[in-house]
């Protein structure tokens, strides 16, 4: 299990890039950090989530 934002996923085995598309977020409006690492977003793609590992997706939001 992957926890993600606070949530227990079923996400192990996936990329991060292949787990954000899944869930709907947009990859080139998100920042991913994953067990405290901010993950570059040309890596995302390559980087592969562990059993254990703790992700938190921020999006960015506009507002004034």
């Amino acid at each position: 299990m992957v926890t993600i934002n606070g949530k227990q996923e079923q996400a192990a085995g996936m990329s991060i890039l292949a787990y954000l598309q899944s869930a709907g977020y947009s990859p080139d409006k998100v920042v991913v950090e994953r067990n405290l690492e901010i993950i570059p977003r040309d890596r995302l793609g390559a980087v592969v989530l562990e059993d254990g590992d703790s992700v938190e997706v921020l999006r960015f939001v506009g507002g004034g």
